[in-house]
């Protein structure tokens, strides 16, 4: 079927027995809202619908979607298709030019559901095929589906579109954000990388003071202290009571870290229960499917899997008094093949995204009504604009030592994220390496909340002047790098140089090959960050400046300070790697 809606023709393939239509719903200043309807006089199950269109490439050099990763190059026709759902990702894609101006970002409102989406060059008529795939998983029978795409070509920064678009996602009913308590926002210590499964309270608790001392406001207690059980498996999780062979007084242990003046996070696997667990026999018949031969997946369509799970954090909240929950593994509610049509039998819901909507959004209402600044973490891939609803801090994948990884990740994040906080992975590293190197897992995590997870008694000491220097100057900048203006260059370079301002400072952080562009002196001071192994960054000034000129390397150790004046034109400034020029006005 073909439809004119606006400027386009859209292609329908599918929708049998339902009354499609798509038409121009609003137009203004570049962007486009196009409705998308499905009517039927009685309920169906909609099969899978394709919706497709094409636009010319031209201008166009980069890809980004919220999973591209270092993938940013540009998609053919036929090349796999990303996949979103509430819990995965978001249904947007961007392409853009060489400068980083956008020539086309599109959007669907519905997040919730799951979709697969693609924009590929179409290599006999240079042109991008557009095209996203609705009712891809089973669903209840439905008589009317409404939903809006939204088409935006303005000649307009790509993080600013995007930005637009998390804007937009949070403007619609029932998507609203949560709100950010700013401990979300302050620097966290984790167990994972430091002690992984085997969790000793007072050790912990040793580390927590030293990472107070170091700017860290809140710890997180990562898998491991619900089971004696070391086998990193999920097979005795489900009951989530503190394994007395761990934590034989969890009070006490929350107590002991508010005591030092930091808040507390717990680790659940929401979706997981496992075999060796009283839930197992409680709720044998209400899982989905199997992850794994001894870990079942709950089925969130039972209203006794929902309020149990719910109780459990209630519980946690009121009887340990913790500050929040790292909840993991919320993508894993998929149906398996044999129960893509289970409907009824107990559950109050037929739909599965509808179902994960009414878990979470529970969640965070019940424990907000307990203690209302709750903290609530997801990592990537779970980051999308339905997830800011659910939660209120974002984390990057787990990538350990891997500090190029957390850049792409935590910026990625970002752009479509408003306000939501949004983490580094945990940073860790070798004891051995070298302190320029050390350096750049915080460098490279600048715009995210930094995350530790190192045993901080154990830092050698040249290390350990690194991490004093960096996370001191990441608390001195919070809100530059986190609240000012963001612009991540060359997102198909994996953002070789991000820049942040505000009405005070600005900043340059140089990834990889590139010139530092820089229009004015701000008013009070302007950094640039050396995140690579050279010894020296190029600039391009476009005005004279006369500033107080500061070179320091990795430890923040001050190496020249003199005053300059700078010429309009390129200038090679000579600075150490993993090192920070200040230009402070005069």
């Amino acid at each position: 079927m073909l439809f004119q809606a606006g400027s386009r023709e859209f292609t329908v393939d599918g929708g049998d027995h339902f009354r499609v239509s798509l038409n121009l719903l609003d137009e203004a200043d570049g962007i486009e809202y196009i409705r998308f309807v499905m009517d039927s006089d009685t309920p169906r199950i909609p099969e899978a619908i394709r919706l497709s269109w094409k636009h010319p490439a031209i201008d166009i050099s980069g890809y980004w979607d919220p999973g591209a990763n270092r993938e940013k190059g540009l998609r053919i026709d036929f090349n796999a298709p990303f996949q979103s759902k509430a819990t995965s990702l978001a249904p947007v894609c961007s392409l853009y030019n060489m400068a980083g101006q956008n020539r086309l970002t599109v959007a669907f409102s519905d997040a919730m559901r799951p979709l697969r989406m693609r924009a590929g060059i179409h290599e006999e008529s240079a042109q991008f095929e557009l095209w996203m795939e609705l009712f891809t998983e089973a669903c209840p029978p439905m008589t009317h589906y409404e939903a809006i795409i939204r088409i935006d070509t303005r000649d307009r920064y790509y993080a600013d579109s995007l930005g637009d678009v998390g804007a937009w996602w949070a403007s619609l009913p029932g998507y609203t954000p949560a709100q950010v308590p700013e401990a979300a926002r302050l620097p966290m210590y984790s167990t994972w990388y430091s002690f992984h499964q085997q969790l000793d309270p007072k050790e912990i608790e040793k580390q927590c003071l030293l990472a107070k001392q170091l700017g860290c406001e809140a710890v997180i207690v990562d898998d491991g202290w619900q089971t004696a059980n070391g086998e990193r498996g999920y097979a005795y999780c489900g009951d989530w009571e503190a394994s007395p062979d761990r934590i034989p007084d969890m009070r006490r242990f929350v107590d002991n870290v508010h005591e030092m003046g930091m808040k507390f996070i717990l680790w659940y696997s929401v979706p997981f229960v496992g075999l060796h667990s009283k839930a197992w026999s409680r709720f044998e018949g209400k899982f989905m499917n199997m992850y794994g031969k001894d870990t079942a997946v709950f089925d969130p369509r039972f209203p006794e899997v929902r309020n149990y799970l719910i109780g459990l954090y209630e519980r946690a909240l009121r009887d340990w008094d913790i500050d929040g929950f790292k909840l993991d593994f919320v993508d894993s509610f998929n149906l398996s093949e044999d129960m893509r049509f289970s409907l009824g039998e107990g559950r109050d819901y037929d739909s599965v995204p509808e179902a994960v909507d009414r878990l979470l959004s529970d969640v965070m209402n019940r424990l907000k009504a307990i203690k209302p600044d709750v903290i609530i973490e997801f990592r990537q891939n779970y980051v999308g604009p339905l997830m800011r609803k659910y939660g209120n801090m974002f984390r990057v994948a787990d990538c350990p030592n891997n500090f190029s990884q957390n850049r792409i990740g935590s910026i990625d994040i970002r752009l479509l994220s408003g306000n939501t906080a949004v983490h580094s992975d945990m940073m860790m590293w070798n004891w051995s390496d070298k302190a320029e190197n050390v350096a750049l897992q915080f460098i490279h995590s600048l715009f995210s909340v930094p995350q530790l997870s190192v045993l901080i008694d154990r830092i050698p000491e040249e290390h350990l002047r690194v991490v004093v220097f960096w996370l001191g100057f990441w608390r001195r900048h919070q809100a530059l790098v986190l609240d000012g203006a963001l612009r991540p260059e060359s997102p198909d370079y994996m953002y070789p140089i991000v820049y942040a301002h505000n009405e005070r400072e600005w900043l340059a952080a140089v990834y990889g090959e590139g010139i530092v562009r820089m229009e004015s002196l701000a008013q009070e001071c302007c950094m640039i960050i050396n995140g690579t192994s050279r010894e020296s960054i190029i600039v391009e000034l476009l005005v004279p400046i006369e500033a107080r000129m500061l070179v320091l390397n990795c430890a923040g150790e001050i190496i020249t300070d003199q005053l300059v004046r700078l010429d309009k034109g390129i200038h090679k400034l000579a600075l150490p790697p993993s090192g920070l020029i200040q230009l402070i006005r005069v």
